[in-house]
């Protein structure tokens, strides 16, 4: 088994922060550009890289257990769940650790776990409008994406779409997906796409997950 060493995340803006759980009180997601710093965002950047090249990568698919099923016409990405392997993964779960900490002290949520993938699309992959979780029916609470590609052109597509939580169909916020910004939003309530891309497009994403265990099944299958 490797030897892991503690991980020493970069430290996080108090004022960021502030402004991150503000948001998600008052409309339910937050953008924030240069939340995380350039230095780890290469690192992770240069691993999903290394996994994408060594076929490390898995087709996303949607639904969860029974229903999972590969549909390129609803998502294009493919994925590699972060698995504390290397020290940059380990630092950057330790900025969502202190994260989860901040959220649950201000918001009360019961947050009690964090996970996340490493997500590449390629030229012309796209995710269609969706909502992460369902009231009353996962334990999905709080989403995030923190995005890896330095110097994103203004016509390079690939943008996260933001709708309205009560339509869809309005689009509130479009985010370019430049290395360093940090999108979190309520997982439940907050209908969101990634637009076509026009260039190889590098993100993670992830979810702060509320315990679910129930009847002396730990965490039933998310």
């Amino acid at each position: 088994m490797p030897h892991h060493r503690p991980a020493t995340p970069p430290a996080l803006n108090e004022d960021a922060l502030t402004r991150l759980v503000d948001a998600l009180v008052e409309k339910g997601w937050f953008v924030g550009e240069r939340f995380i710093d350039a230095e780890l965002c290469q690192a992770l950047r240069d691993e999903l890289w290394t996994l994408s090249a060594n076929q490390a990568l898995t087709e996303a698919g949607i639904g969860r257990g029974a229903r999972y099923r590969l549909r390129r016409d609803v998502r294009g990405d493919a994925i590699h769940w972060l698995d504390r392997e290397s020290q940059a993964q380990r630092r950057y779960l330790a900025v969502m650790e202190t994260l989860q900490q901040q959220i649950n002290r201000a918001l009360y949520l019961g947050l009690f776990e964090f996970e996340a993938h490493f997500a590449h699309y390629p030229p012309g992959a796209f995710y269609k409008t969706h909502l992460d979780s369902f009231q009353g029916r996962a334990n999905r609470i709080v989403s995030t994406v923190l995005y890896l590609n330095p110097d994103w052109p203004a016509d390079g597509g690939g943008e996260m779409a933001i709708y309205a939580s009560d339509d869809a169909d309005r689009e509130l916020a479009r985010v370019l997906p430049e290395a360093g910004t940090f999108v979190c939003f309520l997982s439940d309530r907050v209908p969101h796409a990634v637009l076509p891309t026009r260039h190889p497009r590098a993100s993670i994403a992830g979810w702060f997950r509320r315990n679910a265990s129930l009847a002396g099944l730990v965490d039933p299958a998310r």
